[in-house]
């Protein structure tokens, strides 16, 4: 009997992961990638219709328990939690859409989006600014190019791939998502009158994270990749030798919707 009720107990806590079929299926058919790869758009009204498609994908990952998560390894968490963040990111805008501009209309003067408890997961009633603060401050976690997966639903943030995060694919992922974050020349770029490297404010908030990823800072990490911030080899020089001013590009909040500009 005891044998019997341990293995019952193993099977209830070493579940697996959800499915991230159903939700790359949503994204594959409901995401637009733009720009060369480097960023995309979402059709919001093709994800509407799917709402129950993806209400059964975010009823999966809040199904999940704490004790099954923690049977998990560190980048099938990671990958759950990225995956989670931008399924409920979804999901929050449809819950307006199509009556705003910015996912920033959602809420008001006190009460941010991404602090509205709308979802549960992990056992508890939570909001998007938690998630994301598990994934930065996570002991096990600290990886920078997390920033680069998440997005906001904005037209400044980094694209939403067409398809989910993995666990066993997460580092390729994560780099592939820098790359192409870095390379989109729309948010950042070399400003050749003022001398000046402009990148996206997010390595202004978020500056005490990059301490911790390649390059060890900012500056490193925009040194590491001049090639795609450049195509001159002189700039990129400069970019590699750290002789350029970095500036902080003003950040569009304008959502990311197919035909958005």
């Amino acid at each position: 009997m005891v044998a019997v009720l341990m293995l019952l107990s193993a099977a209830a806590v070493a579940a697996p992961m959800p499915s991230s079929v159903l939700w790359t299926s949503l994204l594959q058919r409901h995401v637009v990638v733009i720009d060369g790869g480097h960023a995309s758009r979402v059709d919001y009204a093709g994800m509407r219709r799917d709402r129950s498609a993806l209400d059964a994908y975010t009823r999966e990952l809040s199904a999940i328990t704490p004790a099954q998560f923690a049977q998990w390894n560190r980048t099938d968490q990671m990958a759950f939690l990225i995956n989670a963040y931008n399924a409920f990111t979804v999901q929050l805008v449809l819950a307006r859409w199509p009556r705003l501009s910015s996912i920033k209309d959602i809420g008001g003067l006190f009460s941010s989006p991404w602090k509205q408890d709308f979802f549960v997961l992990l056992g508890q009633r939570t909001n998007l600014d938690h998630l994301e603060s598990m994934l930065r401050t996570g002991k096990n976690y600290a990886d920078p190019r997390i920033h680069f997966a998440l997005n906001c639903a904005s037209i400044g943030c980094p694209m939403l791939r067409a398809k989910a995060y993995a666990g066993d694919r997460l580092d390729r992922q994560l780099e592939d998502a820098m790359q192409r974050f870095l390379g989109d020349r729309s948010r950042n770029h070399y400003y050749p009158s003022r001398g000046a490297l402009r990148v996206s404010r997010i390595f202004d908030w978020y500056a005490g994270d990059f301490r911790d990823g390649p390059g060890r800072s900012v500056a490193g990490l925009l040194a590491a990749h001049a090639a795609q911030l450049s195509d001159d080899p002189k700039i990129q020089a400069r970019i590699r030798a750290q002789r350029v001013d970095i500036q902080f590009l003003p950040y569009n909040w304008q959502l990311n919707a197919v035909g958005a500009p």
